[in-house]
């Protein structure tokens, strides 16, 4: 019989793990969820609406199999630990596994660890409690909502227009984005004109007039009337110099990472999540095997007192003394989920450059930021030189601004993630004179701007603000809205397609007091106080329910259903108009006479060849999967079943001779690293 069996979510974790354990422990991997919601009873939500809204589970499709093993692990066991990552979702993984595998109270332990080292992984075992329940239930609870606002909402959508889904979060996400856009199709944009006097050193914008009220020009006219007032002469009215302190960011937590990966790497918040996942369970280093970074799904700001006491020390020892900083008190959030830390480098000797050739080039961007960022968190502040001079001409207003950076800090190491560039203006002090003389006057025409669109990283940044779901899963709330055809992404930006803003001003007509930013974050805040023990689950969702209910059944009853589209051209089969429908596989064409005639426009299929095929020489065309998804494959397919997600060039690399494609507008290679 094993000693004792540790049972992990990753497989790539558990050959991590059992490494540090020994010959003592066995570790298996549940590969991730085993259970979910049955789609059995009411509505098939799997949960018992009248019964106090018991949960029904079942094996999730292909798990079967998984269950059985670990089964058989456990029962061969003294000692099973529960290793699920370590929050609320992981709580409920680990309950879920002591359910389905049998385990007995006396029998079992729960472990958790913020990151994969020997040391966090072994002191976990002195620190084994019990599963905690009120977080699994949190848990519990948020998934329970889901599936009954996501079932109801998405039959709703499907039989009254042509949404695919609607959801608890992705829908007011999907609000957001559309209320921007309603935003910009009202802006009117609005003339106005600045003035700037330039000297030989330097430049000075006009801002106020006598008393410094602030100017506002409105047009050519009025700009022109200012400087026909304006003499040569600019004296200097009053100039004042003060030092001020530029401090570091915090470390990193999920949504910051998500925002600053979409900025400074290009990368999708998706991406930057599995990224970090490889990084968190583990990567070969030489002769060992070990996670890089703490655990990536967090809301805090907090750093051990380890890491601190290290990093502090390898700051004075590779930058000085003067460079060491001190430890910032974090600002508790109110959404900060339970005692997590930052994301961080699981050790500050572990530079980016000393593992660099054991990562691919996105890990290493990735694994640089959050090195970085965790150490110059922990550096001085910069201290800066702000000099600020006014001008008087006939009672107009300019000033002149300028900064040196006279301590570089934290930006020493930072530089390449926030700059700072100095602006440097004459020492007033010493001139001759209190007169500048020019005549080089110049007006500038702008007009205002309206408001942005939502990049991913900007409306992760709202999200978060407004207290919108939970930074582990906006990567998949916006992948939905994509995936949906809710919204197209166009020079990085999100624009609500039809369906999208259709959709949304639906939902807002029936159902606004709950598809909403406030009531979606006041649900966050009670799914926390379910952990914390002072809301009772089920009371929850009795109270969620006899409100939701009733708006559902009014919707079905109400809502106007919309007309499928006309094409404008007529049957063959009976004469009548055929129209645009969308099936599983996507939109096509069939008769309105439906059921009575069951017409469908065969689509005339378009190859579209992209460039001959390095394998066989045939043409490497544009096709689709099942799902609608887009890559590119061999014409000469099933013979030959060369293939690529990302858009082939035709070219080859220079290193390996693979196909170059175009991936995020970059042309890269198929097979390595190289990048065109």
């Amino acid at each position: 019989m094993s000693k004792n069996l540790v049972i992990v979510e990753s497989p790539a974790k558990s050959k991590t793990i059992e490494k540090y354990l020994g010959k003592d422990y066995n570790v298996l991997s549940s590969k991730g969820h085993i259970r979910d919601l049955s789609t059995s009873g009411k509505y098939g939500f799997g949960v018992d609406i009248d019964n106090g809204f018991k949960p029904k589970y079942e094996p999730i499709k292909g798990k079967k199999k998984d269950i059985a093993s670990l089964k058989k692990a456990v029962d061969s066991s003294e000692k099973v630990y529960l290793a699920t990552d370590p929050d609320r979702e992981g709580e409920a993984i680990s309950w879920h596994l002591k359910d389905a595998l049998n385990i007995d109270d006396d029998k079992y332990e729960r472990i958790v660890f913020n990151e994969i080292t020997k040391d966090a992984v072994v002191n976990s075992f002195k620190h084994a409690r019990k599963i905690d329940d009120l977080m699994v239930r949190s848990q519990e609870t948020r998934r329970i909502l889901d599936r009954i606002i996501g079932f109801r909402l998405s039959k709703l959508m499907q039989s009254k227009t042509g949404g695919k889904s609607a959801g608890r979060v992705q829908s007011v996400a999907l609000k957001l984005i559309v209320d921007r856009e309603k935003e910009i199709e009202k802006f009117i944009k609005e003339e106005y004109y600045t003035i700037k006097a330039i000297f030989n050193e330097f430049e000075a914008n006009l801002f106020g007039y006598k008393d410094n009220t602030k100017l506002e020009i409105k047009n050519e006219l009025e700009a022109k009337e200012i400087v026909n007032k304006l003499s040569n002469s600019y004296k200097i009215e009053s100039s004042e110099k003060k030092n001020k302190n530029k401090s570091s960011k915090p470390p990193f937590i999920t949504s910051t990472m998500q925002q600053e990966a979409s900025t400074r790497l290009n990368f999708s918040s998706k991406k930057t999540m599995s990224i970090a996942q490889k990084l968190y369970e583990g990567i070969n280093i030489g002769n060992e095997t070990v996670g890089l970074i703490t655990y990536m799904r967090t809301d805090s700001v907090r750093l051990s007192d380890e890491f601190v006491f290290n990093t502090l020390k390898y700051i004075e020892v590779t930058y000085g003394k003067e460079y060491v900083g001190v430890r910032k008190k974090s600002k508790k959030t109110e959404n900060v989920q339970d005692a997590h830390e930052a994301i961080r480098p699981t050790s500050i000797l572990r530079t980016p450059d000393s593992v660099k050739e054991y990562l691919t080039n996105d890990e290493y961007k990735l694994y640089k930021m959050i090195y970085i960022r965790a150490l110059a968190s922990l550096m001085k502040d910069a201290k800066q030189q702000l000099t600020s001079i006014i001008l008087n001409n006939n009672d107009y207003k300019f000033k002149v601004n300028g900064n040196i950076i006279t301590f570089d800090g934290y930006l020493k190491i930072y530089d390449e993630y926030e700059k700072s560039e100095d602006k440097i203006i004459p020492d007033i002090d010493k001139f001759k004179t209190n007169i500048l003389i020019t005549d080089n006057i110049e007006i500038k025409q702008h007009f205002t701007e309206p408001p942005a669109r939502y990049r991913e990283s900007s409306l992760i940044q709202e999200m978060e603000k407004l207290g919108i779901g939970r930074p582990s899963t906006y990567a998949t709330t916006i992948s939905t809205i994509v995936d949906r055809g809710y919204v197209n992404i166009v020079d990085k930006k999100f624009i609500p397609t039809k369906i999208g803003i259709e959709t949304t001003e639906k939902l807002q007509e029936y159902f606004s007091n709950l598809i909403n930013v406030k009531y979606t974050a006041k649900m966050e805040e009670d799914l926390d106080n379910i952990a914390n023990g002072s809301i009772i689950w089920n009371e929850l969702l009795q109270e969620f329910y006899d409100e939701f209910e009733p708006m559902v059944k009014n919707a079905f009853d109400n809502m106007e259903k919309k007309a499928p589209e006309k094409i404008g051209e007529l049957c063959p089969e009976c004469g009548k108009e055929l129209v645009k429908r969308n099936g599983k596989y996507g939109e096509f064409i069939a008769c309105s006479n439906y059921p009575e005639c069951k017409y469908i426009k065969k689509e005339e299929k378009k190859v579209i060849e992209v460039c001959d095929c390095i394998k066989c020489g045939n043409k490497i065309v544009e096709r689709k999967t099942k799902k609608g998804k887009v890559f590119y494959g061999c014409s000469n397919f099933p013979k030959c079943k060369e293939a690529y997600w990302d858009k082939p060039t035709g070219e080859l690399c220079k290193e390996c001779n693979s196909m170059l494609v175009i991936k995020n507008n970059e042309i890269k290679c198929s097979a390595c690293d190289y990048k065109k």
